[in-house]
């Protein structure tokens, strides 16, 4: 039998990335790399609350998704957008969420053109 060490279990490395922020929620997509050099995608919620004496924690739940089901995926989310659409109309994208004590913005920053959030979206240009 082979001997496995604890030290030898390493993460499988990212290859790209990207943060999507929704209300107290934040999405984490990641593309890692799997030993055999094959790539998967690595959905990750995060979401906020708070814990005992009012220390903020997350509850985080990850859903693995391989390439090879990447098109049935897509076309299974699409199909239940799609129908949530007909159901309800038009669906209004959600303000972006501040976190409480910084709601007060200057009248400024209001008219500036929007930023892109989170670390990738500014790290990288549009």
């Amino acid at each position: 039998m082979e001997d496995r060490r604890f030290e030898d279990k390493k993460e499988p490395e990212i290859v790209y990335s990207r943060s999507v922020k929704a209300g107290k929620r934040i999405y984490y997509l990641d593309v890692k790399k799997a030993r055999n050099e094959d790539l998967y995608l690595c959905i990750t919620e995060s979401k906020k609350f708070m814990g005992e004496n009012d220390a903020p924690q997350f509850e985080k739940h990850k859903v693995f998704l391989y390439k090879e089901d990447f098109a049935h995926f897509t076309e299974g989310l699409e199909d239940v957008i799609n129908y949530v659409k007909g159901q309800v109309g038009t669906i209004e994208e959600r303000e972006e969420w501040v976190p409480e004590g910084k709601e007060s913005e200057t009248e400024e920053s209001k008219d500036e053109e929007p930023k892109r959030r989170g670390l990738f979206g500014r790290l990288r240009k549009e």
